[in-house]
């Protein structure tokens, strides 16, 4: 009986994670602030992609801070968004918000 039981767990494959469903609200493009603008360019976007264009910003100017990696050193334009001169990539989601509607 204990062989059955293993070659039916053998044969019984475990089912596929769901995928889960991007909310429409998720993508909605939003409209960004001048300062915003400046940085990544004037075209709605959504806030994943403003995620994104900020990193190709940050890694083209080359403003990662080089003992924590995970610091951000701001210029000019990004002082504007950031408010100070040194964020955390945990800091930057939230500092983003205040730039979009």
């Amino acid at each position: 009986m204990a062989t059955e039981k293993k070659a039916t767990a053998k044969l019984i494959a475990p089912a596929a994670p769901a995928k889960k469903k991007v909310s429409p609200s998720f993508m909605k493009a939003l409209t960004l602030s001048p300062a915003l603008a400046a940085v990544i360019g004037p075209t709605p976007v959504p806030r994943t992609e403003i995620v994104k264009l900020l990193w190709v910003y940050i890694k083209e100017h080359d403003l990662q801070d080089k003992a924590n990696k995970r610091n951000i050193n701001a210029d000019a334009k990004l002082l504007e968004v950031f408010g100070k001169p040194q964020v955390t990539m945990f800091e930057m989601a939230g500092l983003i918000g205040k730039h979009v509607s």
